[in-house]
């Protein structure tokens, strides 16, 4: 079980960069995300909101499992 709260808090981790990363800026984008500036994606709500409640998903699963 020690193993699977170690992966679960790896891919949490990774879901929290990856949802911070949408938000970031980058002029080298293509086209404007739908906020309006150019962001690392451009779909940066929308990916931004599935990547967190992926995260939170993830880390119910994974206390279900662990502590239940």
């Amino acid at each position: 079980m020690q193993t699977l709260g170690i992966v679960a808090v790896v891919v949490i981790v990774i879901l929290s960069i990856a949802a911070v990363k949408t938000v970031i800026p980058n002029e080298e984008a293509s086209k404007p995300c739908l906020l309006g500036y150019k962001a690392a994606c451009s779909f940066t709500p929308i990916s931004t909101v599935i990547l967190i409640i992926a995260a939170v998903g993830t880390f119910i699963i994974a206390k279900g499992v662990i502590l239940g």
